[in-house]
């Protein structure tokens, strides 16, 4: 069976807010103020293309390894504390595919202790995890969707992105795979748009990779 690549945060969940909440108390504490408009500049970014930025380009590796852990620590404290759901649409893919045999992970460029608390939390039947710590390279690199197919065990032309970013359907392309774009904010260049999951057609993923 074919199998189908998610990203994380804006596809699966909404937690923008929780990130911005976390990013904004743990640069005041480095005493470097960001302004929200810094933050959307760099979300869904890894946390060490995002320091240099904010830091200075002299920021020490290990400043910013440390920087960035302490960011992660307080999204997941912020996360566990004020909960979080699936966006529309999200549970009710995941569990149709699923149930058709479909073999599915998690593809995010998010740190893997965020994405194994968001995966307790929704306690959704994934195959796989691949996180920011399995590659070397972020999106529009296509280095985390070929090593989610990898692990897979499945060929690029089976499977099947999941995003809500350009940069995640151009990875997606670079990669040789079919792309489904989800957004209210940009208009994707995806094979399948829509603005919700909850929007998608009842047979987008069979027609782009038929089983």
């Amino acid at each position: 069976m074919p199998a189908a690549l998610w990203d994380m945060d804006g596809t699966l969940i909404d937690s923008e807010d929780y990130h911005w909440r976390a990013w904004r108390e743990t640069m005041e504490r480095e005493g470097v103020p960001i302004t929200h408009e810094h933050f959307l500049s760099t979300f869904g970014q890894r946390n060490d293309a995002i320091l240099p930025h904010w830091l200075g380009a002299a920021a020490s590796a290990e400043r910013i390894q440390r920087v960035g852990d302490a960011k992660e620590a307080l999204y997941r404290d912020l996360v566990r504390s004020g909960g979080i759901a699936p966006l529309p649409g999200a549970a009710e893919w995941v569990a149709r595919l699923h149930e058709l045999g479909w073999r599915q992970a998690i593809a995010s460029s998010a740190p893997r202790l965020n994405v194994q608390a968001i995966v307790d939390m929704l306690k959704l039947p994934f195959d796989l995890i691949i996180a920011a710590e399995d590659v070397r390279h972020g999106k529009p690199d296509p280095e985390v969707f070929l090593t989610a197919a990898a692990r897979l065990g499945m060929p690029s032309t089976q499977c099947v992105v999941v995003e809500d970013a350009p940069a995640g359907v151009e990875a997606a392309r670079r990669g040789g795979m079919r792309s489904i774009g989800v957004s209210r904010k940009n208009t994707l260049a995806a094979d399948i748009f829509a603005p919700t999951l909850a929007d998608v057609p009842a047979d987008a993923f069979s027609r782009l990779v038929p089983a």
